[in-house]
């Protein structure tokens, strides 16, 4: 499982004219879901989100969680986040997850990061979408379940 993570001021996310998630301060999550993900994999990227001390303090230091700025998280379910460009011209998918795998995931994680208390928005699993965000600093990070922490 892969996400990248932006830090946003706002953010908000459309389908078909529609706005279906949006959030002030806080994050902006692209997920991508690979061939091999599991239930573990959701869950320690759920683990991550909810701890990464990525917002600043009264010092301006990186020290404070997004449960303790009272800030929301929008995830994007992004397949293209296992496109491989190392051959050719047009990425393969090979690894991304099917989409009823990924889907199935994609919903575990939001649920797992509710029950942390943090509230969740949300783009539209499949569905051609609209992203607009305010990144602040700019602060991304990518994670990958793969790697070891």
């Amino acid at each position: 499982m892969r996400a990248v993570i932006q830090r946003v001021k706002e953010a908000k996310v459309e389908v078909n004219g529609q706005v279906t998630g949006r959030t002030g301060t806080g994050l902006l999550v692209y997920l991508g879901i690979g061939e091999e993900d599991e239930e573990k994999d959701a869950e320690l990227i759920a683990d991550k989100l909810a701890g990464l001390r990525i917002f600043q303090d009264q010092a301006g230091k990186m020290n404070l969680n997004i449960q303790e700025v009272g800030g929301q998280i929008l995830l994007v379910s992004n397949f293209t986040l296992y496109g491989d460009c190392r051959k050719g011209r047009r990425p393969s998918f090979d690894q991304a997850g099917k989409p009823e795998l990924a889907n199935r995931l994609y919903e575990t994680l939001c649920s797992l990061i509710e029950t942390k208390g943090i509230d969740v928005q949300k783009g539209v699993f499949g569905e051609y979408m609209q992203v607009s965000s305010i990144n602040d600093g700019p602060v991304t990070f990518l994670i990958d379940s793969t790697k070891k922490f």
